[in-house]
Order: C-alpha cells, then structure tokens, then sequence
C-alpha cells in the first residue's frame, strides 16, 4: 500500500508540473490599430453611421464578425506559445466590441481582461489595452482628456495611461495613445501632434522626477513619423545609441523606418504605429528590459494583398463603400520585455 501511495503521489506531482502554467521570463507588449471596429448597432451620441447596415459600408453581423475573427488570428499570430501580455488598441468603438473579441474568437482560451472607456472622439472611436492577468497586473489606469488650448471645439480621443507590474517584479508605465490625423492635411494638423507629444513628455517627466529608472513605454499611432517634429522635439524621442540614460526617451522605431520599413501605405510606407521608451529599459544590466532595441512589425503575408503597382501592402477591411474582408488598414507593432542580462 506504501508503495502505491508514494506512486500516485509522484504520477500527481509530476502531472501538476506539467500542467502548471509557467511564468515566462519574457512578455510581449503589442499595438494594433484596428480600423474602425464597429458593432452594427446605432449610436445616437457618435458618428458611427457609415458603420449601420444601411450606412455607407452595408456593415451588417457577418461583416462584423469576420472582423473580431481577423483581429484575433492577426493578435494571436504575434507569438502562437505565448501571445502577448498586453495589447493596446485604437480605433475601437465601445466596450461591447472589446468583450465580443475577447469571448467570440480563439483570444478566449486567454482570459483576456479589458481596460476602456468612452471618450468624446467625435468620430466615437476610442483607445483601449486588453491584458492577461497572469502576465499583466494593473495597480492604476488613468484617461487623460484632451482640450486643445488653441482650438478648444475639437473633440479627440483620451489617451490612456496604465501602471502596473510584469513578471520579474518589473513595474511598467504605459501609455496608449492615436494623436490627431492628417486628415485635412499635415500642415493644418500638425500643432495637435506638437500639442500630445508635449503633453505626454510632461507625463513621463513627471513619472521619472519621483521614479528616475522608470520604466516607460509609450505607444500608439501617432499619425507622424519618427523623423517628424512631434517626436523630435515635442516628445524629445532620441535614436538608440551607446549613451543611453535612464530618464531620456528613445524611439524603437527610428531606424526601421530609416530603413524603409512601415506599418501603413499610402503613397509610401509611414511608420505611425511607434514604440517609445525611456533609458532604462534599454540598459542591459536593468531588472527588465528590452530583448531587441528596435520595433518589431509583424507583417505575415497573408496580412498583405498586391496592389497594381506590385506594392505588398497591408490588406483592409473596408473603404469608400468597398468591402475587402481584410484585417486594417495598419500593421501591429510590439516589443518583447524580458528579465535584465
């Protein structure tokens, strides 16, 4: 009898082992700007009209569907073993859209959590993070309301900021943000841009006075380039270099788009869907910090379709009344943050 309990006793430890879910030492950190994710219901208080089943787009159940099921093969793409911790998106009409991803698609087998709340967008599209709980813990989330001085009328969406740790005991402040569109051109656009990467310099700045090793990350579709004057000079994002600092923000994204490299194309490629950090998590000897210092664009083939010009772009969902059943407009970005060497 002895011998058969101590053999039960082993097969069960040895089955709990097995089939205990390991904290990786590393997590994925992703943004992805969906492209109008919008039920099929009418919102009276948002301009969400082209988006009805006799609006503009015929957006009807099947449609919509087909998106949440894009939008979860595209997320679960990044890593199949372990998708990532944290996902920041943009684009996303309310939180019912939000709850349908993550309880109609594979995303469910995750236990995603979700982190939104409407913002006064007049286009009624807003930012929002989905989470793992195992792998991403937030202690406090904040929306920050957005009036310009200057043009006071304009209604915009939040930006949202969330504390919270990361396996390894690593403490993380992110925030998630879709700055003005060119839309109307870039000219008369461009001082909103200048006005939310000097509002968000202002955030980290205050984080890394009380926190100099803080760990920051700022992400979003900034609707500017790494090169532009709103990363340069309004958000101070500098290169990767030797000299890194730990209260100084870097841009992952510079030199992929040096390279050439994008996230969305129109008359070429634009590399708006950043990753910024600050210094720290690209010290090497730090509790976490960066596995690679660039960007990483997930840009699978089958996310792409050719255009006449032979151009391999990203495959979206719908535009000026056509329906493609395809995934956005842009193409997700992410970092992987892992325990310091």
């Amino acid at each position: 009898m002895r011998k058969i309990l101590i053999v039960i006793i082993s097969i069960s430890l040895i089955w709990i082992s097995c089939n205990f879910e390991k904290t990786p030492d590393s997590v994925t950190l992703a943004f992805y700007n969906v492209e109008n994710l919008f039920d099929t219901i009418n919102d009276p208080s948002i301009n969400d009209e082209e988006f009805l089943p006799d609006g503009r787009q015929k957006w009807n159940t099947k449609k919509y569907f087909q998106k949440i099921e894009n939008i979860s093969r595209v997320l679960l793409s990044i890593d199949s073993i372990n998708p990532p911790a944290f996902i920041g998106l943009a684009e996303v009409e309310n939180k019912t859209v939000l709850e349908e991803l993550i309880s109609f698609s594979e995303l469910k087998k995750y236990n995603y959590k979700i982190i939104h709340q409407n913002s006064p967008d007049f286009r009624g599209i807003d930012v929002a993070f989905i989470y793992r709980p195992k792998l991403y813990k937030p202690e406090y989330n904040e929306w920050i309301n957005i009036t310009f001085p200057f043009d006071s009328s304009y209604t915009t969406r939040d930006i949202l900021y969330s504390k919270g740790k990361i396996p390894g005991n690593g403490t993380v402040h992110i925030f998630v943000n879709h700055w003005t569109s060119r839309y109307g051109g870039q000219e008369v656009t461009k001082e909103k841009r200048k006005y939310l990467a000097a509002l968000i310099k202002s955030k980290s700045d205050d984080i890394l006075k009380i926190e100099p090793n803080a760990n920051i990350i700022i992400m979003g579709d900034l609707n500017d380039n790494p090169t532009d004057v709103s990363l340069t000079k309004g958000l101070e994002a500098l290169s990767i270099s030797a000299d890194i600092q730990a209260d100084k923000l870097y841009n992952t994204s510079l030199d992929k788009y040096e390279k050439g490299e994008g996230t969305l194309y129109y008359k070429s490629w634009d590399l708006f869907d950043q990753i910024i950090v600050s210094g720290s998590l690209l010290i090497e000897n730090a509790t976490i910090n960066l596995q690679s210092k660039s960007i990483l664009i997930h840009k699978p083939d089958w996310i792409l379709f050719e255009d006449n010009n032979g151009i391999k772009r990203p495959n979206r969902t719908a535009s000026g009344g056509r329906y493609y059943g395809g995934y956005s407009d842009h193409l997700p970005v992410y970092i992987i943050i892992g325990k310091g060497k």
